[in-house]
């Protein structure tokens, strides 16, 4: 079962996870509903999430025509299921107290993603937003009707396969935490009987629904590690229902909305449309596709950004992918490294078919997957098959600076004719004296050298080449499954947990 959830959550992109889960609750809500478990009927249900659908796409399609923006069809979807849990649904066929919330919420919640974008990139979560001057213009608030009882199970299960897909439980666990004390300190002062308080919370899967779906809104959330954490601690300070200054009460769509301040005030906020200027074929079936810069930016030799496609039709993945840049910020273009396989999505295809000048949006700088600051420390890298691209970041980066650095890089591949950026990997190897190590897992009669070895890179080899290896930090990029398995291994010999990173970044499909 547990390999089934990784498999499905390997391979499916992190906003197609969100997209799948809210459908899995509006399927739960459904079904509570026809046993009258809910106080909706399954027509109001599917009624309510029709219109708001409607509105939502509707509103979509003007902005992004107006705006002349490519469109994210699976950010409506996002967008309109919820909003459709937060809003009460229409009852018995009543509409006048539903539709005005609906039609403002709806259409502010897509506008809010065009118009209230500063450098291209927005700012408030959409939904929060929305809900939020709903409530200032036309005194209608959402009612959170998720958070009931009979809810709460499939919200939780469908919210932490968001969190583990995400991996963003830092921030989550910090926000429960700060919420949970928050609370707790308020009932004391206020001599409310603490248990029956935070009973009463923990039940509400409104408050399960917000931590797990709304909060984790990638693009309105921190980057990087202690922003995230300091962003929900914020947020959940200001989510406590009694939290007050004067007459005012805060709300969880406040709270959300002045996490997302400073969320933007810590974050990057660019917003770069890239023209392709040329693709090179890097190792068997893996480009190198090389974009000019339509402006200066800085990044970290590591880090990954979040890539938008316009294309037509696209497929269960959608038109958003998240990729390392596999440039050196001391190189005047951006190098992002592809690998393609059999049957590739329809994202793939148009990427491979994107001709000189095409344009690609890359936006979301992110990721703490950087090399340390301190330049004595003894680095071991560990690549598998397209994850070298990180790597290939950082030792382009030493290249360039004729920076030394103790370094050991372990990539593995199938076959020779799989090594990626073979020719930057030498050069480091003769310029800086990096030790590279290519393992070949499938290929028989492999040519003599010192640097090529057959099988897999495992503990002995790491062993026999890193003696000294519980003094090193060592860094793993490639499939989920690869690095999991090193990164357990690695604990198990010894290794400390601070002394392993991870790449990671939300959607390896």
């Amino acid at each position: 079962m547990f390999r089934f959830i990784d498999n499905f959550l390997n391979k499916t992109t992190m906003y197609r996870v969100v997209l799948y889960v809210l459908f899995f609750m509006f399927c739960s809500a459904f079904m509570l509903a026809v046993f009258k478990l809910l106080p909706y009927t399954p027509i109001d249900l599917i009624v309510s999430l029709l219109v708001i659908l409607f509105i939502s796409f509707m509103a979509n399609f003007i902005f992004s025509f107006v705006y002349e923006a490519p469109t994210n069809v699976e950010s409506v979807y996002i967008t309109a299921l919820i909003l459709f849990f937060v809003i009460t649904p229409a009852q018995g066929g009543v509409y006048s107290q539903f539709l005005p919330l609906a039609f403002w919420a709806s259409v502010w919640a897509v506008a809010s993603k065009y118009i209230l974008a500063i450098n291209r990139k927005h700012l408030f979560n959409p939904v929060a937003f929305a809900i939020m001057l709903t409530a200032l213009t036309i005194n209608q608030s959402a009612s959170w009707w998720v958070g009931t009882e009979t809810m709460l199970p499939f919200v939780v299960l469908g919210g932490l396969l968001v969190v583990r897909k995400i991996r963003r439980a830092d921030m989550v666990t910090s926000f429960l935490i700060s919420a949970l004390l928050t609370i707790t300190m308020l009932a004391v002062l206020k001599n409310s009987e603490i248990v029956s308080t935070l009973f009463k919370t923990l039940k509400d899967s409104a408050f399960f629904f917000f931590a797990f779906i709304m909060l984790t809104e990638p693009l309105t959330a921190p980057a990087t590690f202690w922003p995230r954490i300091i962003y929900g601690v914020l947020v959940g300070f200001l989510f406590a229902p009694s939290l007050h200054i004067g007459p005012y009460f805060s709300t969880p769509e406040l709270a959300l909305v002045m996490g997302n301040i400073f969320a933007y005030l810590t974050s990057p906020k660019e917003k770069l449309f890239l023209k392709l200027k040329k693709r090179v074929e890097v190792g068997a079936n893996t480009f190198d596709f090389i974009f000019e810069k339509d402006k200066n930016f800085s990044f970290l030799p590591g880090q990954y950004m979040e890539w938008t496609l316009k294309h037509r039709d696209p497929d269960t993945r959608g038109n958003r992918r998240y990729f390392t840049l596999a440039s050196s910020p001391t190189e005047p273009e951006i190098h992002l490294g592809v690998k393609f396989y059999q049957e590739p999505s329809s994202f793939k295809n148009r990427l491979l078919a994107l001709p000189t000048g095409g344009e690609m949006i890359a936006s979301s700088r992110s990721g703490d997957f950087v090399m340390p600051k301190r330049k004595d420390q003894g680095l071991v890298f560990i690549a598998g098959g397209i994850g070298i691209t990180p790597f290939r970041s950082m030792i382009q980066y030493l290249i360039d600076k004729k920076e030394k650095r103790e370094i050991t890089l372990f990539y593995s591949n199938k076959k020779i004719s799989d090594i990626a950026y073979k020719e930057i990997f030498d050069k480091a190897q003769n310029e800086l004296g990096i030790k590279i190590i290519y393992n070949i897992t499938d290929e028989e009669n492999l040519p003599p050298s010192q640097s090529i070895r057959k099988g897999f890179v495992d503990m002995e080899i790491i062993k026999k080449e890193v003696p000294d290896y519980l003094q090193k930090t060592f860094y793993i990029s490639g499939p989920r499954s690869m690095v999991e398995a090193f990164k357990s291994t690695l604990r198990s010999i010894g290794v400390k947990r601070r002394n392993i990173k991870i790449d990671f970044f939300p959607g390896f499909a």
